[in-house]
């Protein structure tokens, strides 16, 4: 190769690693009886092309592998030989192992080394769009971004693993990216299993005609049970002519390729049955691909596309969760087998939280029957689910990247989750009042001090934060109290009426319900010294606003679901419960995903405010505030 000819590959070097494939055995054969790219000495070329390559991880990590000898042994040559054009490189990794370091000591242990790290680092996202992302998706997204873009300064590629048109929709896809972009994820590249297909079916060829395949009719019961028992297939030594005969049928989604799946001949009775012949191919004319319609009549399995996909998009880390573990043995074998480029793996402990499961199907059938709202109901496990419940998305991010890549599974009580939660509400959460509509107290104010007409004055919307603003709070002879708060009261007994001051309780009337007491200020008094702070609302010089105020339950009862468990019988039967309020004025400026503190009650999130309402969805109430309640930790997730 011609020094003209090189020049120009050098931008080439920084692109994806099968692009650039071709030009490194270019540069392997130009290599075969020389030590450097250009000349006898280190020069311009190979400082470049050096420099390039070990800043493209893929390529880097290939490289060492060996396969191109030359072009190895020039690349490790350098390596050791010229340190002086390694500045840049080195100062970089110190700085990824710096911040690897910070993470731990935030309350992470991610003094993990991932392997070969040095060679570059691609890490990806694989969900499947068949339901929205839970909180377990959310480990695993950000897991792959943190140590692709923080602690390596990698690549992370998302990819859709749309291998099932059965259970994928388009819907998904859409909000998958949506919650992502949500938590701050951002993927250098975008891409589909379906862009694969027609590689996937040459890669399934080729094992087939290699003998590493068969086709199988073996009814599913059968094929279950002779899995579980070690027992070979009546097809396992089937010709490969008659194999790939067949496979051309499944592809027509004929009635023979109907009844045919495509089974990779792993082994029979290997004590880990997920490497028993599994599955790699099955037809499905039922149901259009939502981005390839009927072009194909079968589809590639997870466990067959997956380490081959990863492989050919130049993945170099693949972090999956611990369920994942027992088919580690398998993922390596498709790569082995049909001589990929390796790739390595860690697995982390999936997120478990107690009274909560974290299965799609089940999730998807809880929406299905009706039993929640959908998705994004503030009773799911989802990312949508528990934004919608008050979660932000910085206390999210920040709890589960405390939990760290650690393999220790743990089921966790909610009570730490929504804790942090509040350490980023508490300090910026506007203060509002609340008073329950049921049988809601008239009290009636008198004394020297009480205001002979109704009055307003400007009060701190945050006691301690003024950069919250401010917000009218209404004075008046005419309030309304909680009935709680009443029954509660003795006459002649001095209370604060909160925000305002003390008052003496007198004239109680009736018992169970107290329709209505008077209270006499005595704003002199020390607040310091009465044991009941109440909340109140003028019921004049204001317009109160009215509320329904939910909280939630768990939506099962047992702590952890076995796998015999039938989700049904361990339902919640009543996991809502609304409560209908008046507010203070202020808070009909409030709108959607708000989040505020009542006074005396909690932190809500405001599910819709007056002006969120459609035409027409209001219903007999009108328009009003819906408020759900976050917790707090202090008693788990409800």
């Amino acid at each position: 190769m011609k020094l003209e000819e090189l020049k120009p590959l050098e931008a080439l070097l920084a692109a994806d690693f099968r692009q650039i494939e071709p030009r490194l055995q270019a540069l392997d054969k130009h290599l075969t009886l020389r030590t450097y790219l250009d000349g006898y000495v280190l020069g311009e070329i190979d400082t470049k092309f050096w420099l390039a390559l070990r800043g493209n991880r893929a390529a880097s990590a290939f490289i060492k592998r060996g396969i191109l000898a030359n072009l190895a042994r020039w690349f490790q040559y350098i390596e050791d030989v010229h340190p002086e054009i390694q500045a840049d490189i080195k100062a970089k990794d110190a700085a990824a192992k710096a911040k690897v370091a910070a993470a731990s000591k935030a309350g992470a242990s991610y003094a993990m080394a991932l392997q070969d790290a040095d060679k570059g680092v691609v890490t990806r996202f694989l969900p499947e769009p068949s339901g929205y992302l839970h909180i377990g998706h959310a480990k695993a997204a950000l897991l792959s971004d943190y140590f692709a873009h923080q602690a390596y300064k990698g690549t992370m590629r998302l990819r859709l693993d749309d291998t099932n048109p059965s259970k994928e929709k388009e819907e998904y896809q859409d909000a998958i990216i949506e919650d992502l972009s949500l938590l701050g994820i951002k993927a250098d590249s975008l891409s589909h299993s379906s862009d694969y297909f027609q590689y996937l079916y040459e890669m399934a060829i080729r094992m087939i005609k290699e003998g590493h395949a068969y086709a199988d009719d073996t009814d599913q019961e059968t094929m279950r049970d002779e899995r579980w028992k070690g027992i070979a297939s009546r097809h396992r030594e089937q010709p490969v002519e008659e194999t790939l005969r067949i496979f051309e049928e499944m592809k027509k989604g004929s009635g023979e390729g109907l009844r045919n799946c495509i089974r990779a001949k792993l082994s029979v009775d290997n004590p880990n049955k997920a490497m028993r012949d599994p599955v790699i191919y099955r037809c499905n004319i039922e149901t259009p691909h939502h981005r390839t319609g009927t072009t194909w009549k079968m589809y590639p399995m997870y466990d067959f596309a997956c380490p081959v996909l990863d492989s050919y998009e130049g993945v170099t880390h693949a972090l999956r969760s611990t369920e994942y573990t027992d088919r580690n043995p398998q993922y390596q074998w498709f790569q082995d087998t049909l001589k990929l480029r390796k790739v390595h793996m860690w697995d982390f402990a999936r997120i478990n939280f107690i009274r909560t499961f974290l299965s799609k199907r089940k999730l998807a059938k809880l929406v299905d029957t009706g039993k929640v709202w959908g998705w994004d109901d503030p009773r799911m496990p989802t990312i949508r689910g528990v934004r919608r419940r008050g979660m932000t998305v910085p206390a999210l991010r920040d709890f589960i990247l405390k939990q760290g890549p650690s393999r220790n599974v743990v089921t966790m009580d909610w009570t730490n989750f929504w804790a942090s939660n509040k350490k980023e509400i508490d300090p910026i959460a506007p203060r509002h009042t609340a008073i329950s509509q049921r049988d809601a107290v008239k009290v009636t104010v008198t004394g020297a001090e009480a205001p002979a007409e109704p009055y307003t004055i400007d009060r701190p919307r945050h006691p301690k934060n003024k950069d919250v603003g401010t917000k009218k709070v209404a004075f008046a002879s005419e309030l309304l109290m909680d009935q709680a708060d009443a029954k509660s009261f003795k006459e002649g007994e001095e209370v604060t009426l909160m925000a305002w001051g003390n008052a003496f309780v007198r004239n109680i009337a009736g018992s169970d319900p107290i329709p209505s007491l008077t209270c006499e200020l005595n704003l002199k008094g020390d607040v310091k010294t009465t044991e009941k702070k109440v909340t109140w609302l003028a019921a004049k010089g204001q317009t109160l606003v009215p509320a329904e105020l939910w909280d939630f339950d768990y939506l099962i009862t047992k702590d952890v679901l076995g796998e015999d468990d039938k989700l049904e019988d361990f339902l919640t039967p009543n996991t809502e419960t609304m409560e209908d309020a008046w507010c203070d004025e202020a808070s009909a400026q409030l709108k959607k995903d708000d989040i505020i503190q009542l006074e005396r009650r909690g932190y809500y999130r405001v599910d819709k405010g007056l002006d969120d309402w459609k035409e027409g969805e209001e219903g007999p109430k009108g328009n009003r505030l819906v408020l759900f309640c976050i917790p707090t930790g202090k008693t788990g997730s409800k």
